[in-house]
């Protein structure tokens, strides 16, 4: 199926099917309440059919935006948003630690053969204004397939530090808090998929139990308020952030269907890692969003006939 992408320069980009329904919406001018870490974001995402499946600013947690790249615990910095997690004192609201991801400009923004790639450039700034790393975003829209009802979302990161010091990333389970360990690309659902069904490959355990695990994607199905029908998001991990050989440290999902329905790609779920001066690491994730509720085979043929 064709796409058209509009480019409302300095607010957003956006990406229409060719049935006409926008799929994707992604926001790089930002939001205005710094407590909130300012960054670009993805929201709306819909189906083919037109169904929302990210949040926005729900009322429990404001710092959820669509689709975003965040990071909880960077030292001592928060570029999640909102409360900061603290040892022995638990969530405070500490404004002078979140920082904010600044958009620098598009190095590249192509649309051909159905498929949109565009490549941005920003820097992530600490709350007193010193610039700590520099990131390359890749975002790819394509496999836009109204037969089969679904299509993907590519999104990757390269990071450099470009402080005089390590950078150290960490999650609130790090800091100690167990089974918190949110941060990296992180998604946040509509209110309707709380309660739904996640399945993850080789395994039948639900939400609860694939909190922490590690698998090469996950799913996560509900069905829709207002409208007949149920929804898929499945998030697939590129084959490297698996390997043991290329990735540069572990990642383990952060999942919940309640009270709030959120994965997150997590790269510092169980233990911290360093980043030291002028070193990047990279990773590379899919999102497939999709009508209907999928089960884990028709996932795992359709992830085999989208290759990295």
């Amino acid at each position: 199926m064709s796409i058209r992408v509009t480019h409302t320069h300095g607010e957003d980009i956006t990406v229409t099917a060719g049935n006409g329904t926008e799929i994707l919406r992604y926001v790089y001018r930002p939001d205005p309440d710094p407590f909130e870490s300012r960054k670009p974001y993805a929201h709306p995402v819909r189906t083919l059919a037109g169904r929302t499946v990210t949040g926005y600013r729900p009322s429990d947690h404001r710092w959820h935006k669509g689709v975003q790249m965040t990071a909880s615990h960077l030292s001592g910095q928060n570029f999640w948003g909102g409360n900061s997690y603290v040892p022995g004192r638990g969530y405070l609201r500490l404004p002078e630690r979140v920082g904010s991801m600044r958009h620098d400009g598009f190095a590249a923004l192509d649309v051909q053969d159905g498929r949109l790639s565009l490549t941005e450039h920003l820097t992530w700034v600490a709350h007193e204004g010193a610039e700590w790393a520099l990131e390359e975003r890749g975002l790819g829209v394509h496999s836009v397939d109204e037969a089969v009802g679904a299509w993907a979302l590519d999104w990757s990161i390269r990071l450099t530090n470009v402080r005089d010091a390590p950078l150290v990333f960490g999650s609130p389970t790090t800091a100690g808090r167990e089974l918190a360990g949110y941060t990296g690309l992180q998604w946040r659902g509509p209110r309707d998929f709380t309660g739904g069904t996640v399945f993850a490959p080789d395994t039948d355990a639900g939400a609860g139990d694939l909190m922490g695990h590690r698998s090469p994607w996950l799913a996560f199905a509900a069905e829709r308020d207002e409208t007949d029908g149920h929804s898929t998001l499945v998030f697939a991990h590129a084959p490297e952030n698996l390997d043991a050989g290329t990735a540069i440290h572990p990642s383990h999902w952060f999942v919940r269907a309640e009270p709030v329905p959120t994965v997150a790609f997590s790269w510092a779920f169980f233990k911290e890692f360093t980043l030291e001066p002028g070193e990047s690491f990279a990773y590379r994730y899919r999102l497939v969003i999709a009508d209907g509720a999928w089960d884990r085979d028709r996932v795992a043929a359709h992830l085999k006939g989208l290759p990295w």
